[in-house]
């Protein structure tokens, strides 16, 4: 089973924190979408799995008309095996989420909805330069609420000038709408991102590391007691509604990434479409697709199942790092890994080495420092 991911990318307006691929010009939508169609037909040629998840990303996926989106569906539908009952999620914005659209939606065949709320704090809205406010976003959530079972609403926390106290009305809110699925962020600065920029002219001072990790820790404990598992370092889900597609990213499974900017992986090799709108069109009016790959050594594999697995309440199995990679490298886990166990960040459980709640949030630093470099 694999899963297909669809670019889309286009946004109203650049949020300040953003370094996605995207362009707030829209006048080449139509080339574009005959482009992604064209790339879709090209790559079915020599792809024999079945797909069980498509996924609309972005930019903003919710720029995009019903109709559009469910053309971009039928054109998958139509050159690949297709499972019964895929997840088909978009990712959407509620200032693009009214009345007709959802309705729209909800006769379509997508079956889940991502919204990026980030915030129900005006103040933080407008300094991520959402387009959005926070009347808006609970009036979206309140009328998709009625249409869809399936919602993730998407959260960040980190806000510059945020304390405990406002972060935790931002919990409370978002779980008033009793979803099944949460997915919430750290604030992180990228390079060449407005607010970047804005931190290094002093304009905004980044929250202390010290206060991320207890909005963090207060986000989890939250969540757990409304009995959401928490199956990522990012996501939070009922039973039944983990995202199959971003859970088979973590498990390794095969992706298909459609559109400017898009990654593929198939185990073994990753490749990315060009990030620039006008090559990606030209390339594929000429029946061409724009794009680097790189096959991934063994080492290269390995490091990335830390990655990946450390983030998950699935952890990094012995057993699969033994069948997979040998026994040199269970080697390597078991003795980089110990000094972890003994500070209480890392476990083990039934042969599978996963972080402690306390460990959750430095997840990423303690997988980079289980990585082989060289062996």
């Amino acid at each position: 089973m694999a899963g297909v991911y669809i670019h889309i990318p286009f946004c109203k307006q650049a949020c300040h924190y953003c370094d996605f691929h995207f362009s707030t010009q829209l006048n080449h939508k139509t080339a574009m979408l005959s482009a992604i169609k064209k790339e879709i037909a090209i790559r079915s040629v020599t792809f024999s799995q079945s797909i069980e998840t498509i996924y609309f990303g972005g930019g903003t996926p919710s720029l995009l008309t019903p109709t559009e989106i469910a053309e971009l569906i039928h054109q998958v539908q139509s050159h690949f095996n297709v499972t019964e009952n895929p997840e088909i999620t978009l990712e959407a914005n509620p200032d693009d989420l009214n009345t007709f659209t959802l309705q729209s939606l909800s006769d379509s065949y997508v079956n889940r909805l991502s919204i990026g709320i980030q915030s129900f704090d005006n103040r933080e809205l407008k300094m991520m330069n959402r387009a959005h406010n926070a009347d808006q976003a609970i009036q979206c959530l309140d009328a998709a609420s009625k249409l869809f079972k399936n919602i993730s609403i998407d959260l960040i926390y980190g806000m510059p000038d945020s304390s405990l106290a406002s972060w935790q009305k931002n919990i409370e809110q978002a779980l008033e709408f009793d979803f099944p699925h949460i997915s919430s962020y750290a604030l992180t600065i990228e390079p060449k991102t407005a607010l970047y920029h804005f931190v290094k002219q002093e304009v905004i001072t980044p929250l202390e590391e010290e206060k991320v990790q207890d909005q963090y820790h207060l986000l989890v404990d939250r969540m757990e007691q409304n009995h959401f598992v928490h199956y990522e370092l990012s996501s939070f889900g009922k039973q039944g509604y983990f995202s199959k597609n971003n859970t088979a990213y973590w498990k390794g499974k095969t992706y298909l990434g459609i559109g400017p900017s898009a990654h593929s992986f198939d185990g073994q090799k990753r490749s990315w479409n060009v990030s620039n709108n006008a090559q990606y069109i030209n390339a594929l009016q000429k029946g061409m697709r724009p794009f680097e790959e790189e096959i991934l050594s063994k080492v290269d594999q390995y490091n990335e199942y830390i990655m990946t697995g450390l983030r998950t309440l699935w952890g990094v199995s012995e057993k699969e790092v033994r069948h997979r990679f040998g026994e040199s490298y269970v080697e390597h886990l078991l003795k980089q890994s110990q000094r972890y166990v003994d500070e209480g960040l890392l476990f083990w459980d039934q042969k599978c080495l996963k972080t402690t709640s306390k460990g959750s949030f430095l997840s990423d630093g303690i997988a980079s420092a289980l990585f082989l470099i060289n062996l």
